[in-house]
């Protein structure tokens, strides 16, 4: 698939619409998948409260390696 040719065809298949629908469509498609939303905005307080919680625990060394977990614990297993 040769990706230019293929946009130049959606480009003109576009500039040849004359259904609004289709056009608002295409609008909130472009809106909900532009590059600029990021997902930090998306999630919610909670999420972000907890992700900010695990990398405060990695600053401060409250964390194990999966090897040293399993060793402590292998006899369980």
């Amino acid at each position: 698939m040769n990706i230019y040719l293929e946009k130049l065809g959606l480009i003109q298949w576009i500039t040849e619409l004359n259904d609004s629908t289709i056009i608002e469509k295409l609008k909130k498609f472009r809106a909900e998948n532009s590059l600029s939303t990021d997902w930090w905005d998306e999630i919610s307080t909670e999420a972000k409260e907890s992700i900010e919680k695990g990398l405060n625990d990695i600053r401060e060394g409250g964390v194990h390696s999966h090897q040293s977990v399993r060793k402590t614990y292998e006899k369980y297993l």
